[in-house]
């Protein structure tokens, strides 16, 4: 479960968001919609303790973060959170295989070749494991950044735009995976998006 209460952030004096409170419980889905310029990737940054915000509250499971160290933040982060950013982040020396085993390995969980493998096939780039992902396309990159976000069962994923790159097929395909993923290991599952393809796939909804 994922809740806010009264968040506040400003990069400066000119630029100041107030955020709007969200309850979102385990094996739930939330999909916040806004156009360019609202806030929605500083939303989801709050939300994953990326950025501290001015004010305000974030529940993870009933605990309170806003006060948390900066390295209880990472520990939080790496043990409770998937994240799928806009711009996928690899080790361009790795493996696609690799990357995605790599979440695993800075958490200190079991590297599960098995289950990446599985996610790579739902997702529809198992052919592409052995390669870099330099030698991916961007919405191949997308893919292989969702599958690394659910490799240790997170808590929450925050996915923030996850079907900009995709046509409508794969669009679907990942809707209902992060879905069915949310669901099966009870998850809260955050999607910031101004993908308007999304707004009939969840019924809960907050417009920034």
């Amino acid at each position: 479960m994922i809740t806010t209460k009264n968040l506040q952030f400003s990069y400066s004096q000119q630029k100041q968001f107030i955020f709007p409170d969200i309850n979102c419980a385990d094996k739930e889905a939330l999909l916040i919609l806004g156009q360019s310029g609202r806030g929605k990737t500083t939303f989801l940054h709050l939300l994953a303790l990326l950025l501290k915000p001015d004010s305000g509250n974030i529940h993870i499971n009933s605990k309170e973060l806003s006060g948390l160290s900066p390295s209880e933040r990472t520990d939080i982060r790496a043990k409770n959170l998937g994240i799928i950013y806009q711009r996928a982040h690899f080790v361009g020396a790795l493996s696609v295989l690799d990357n995605i085993l790599l979440s695993s390995y800075l958490s200190g969980n079991k590297q599960d070749k098995e289950k990446a493998t599985y996610l790579a096939e739902q997702l529809g780039f198992a052919d592409h494991l052995q390669k870099k992902t330099t030698q991916l396309s961007q919405g191949e990159q997308q893919r292989v950044s969702i599958a690394r976000a659910l490799m240790n069962n997170p808590n929450v994923i925050l996915a923030d735009e996850p079907t900009s790159s995709l046509d409508d097929s794969n669009c679907q395909k990942v809707v209902e995976l992060l879905k069915n993923q949310a669901f099966s290991i009870g998850a809260s599952l955050v999607v910031v998006t101004h993908d308007q393809r999304l707004k009939d796939e969840f019924p809960n909804q907050v417009f920034l």
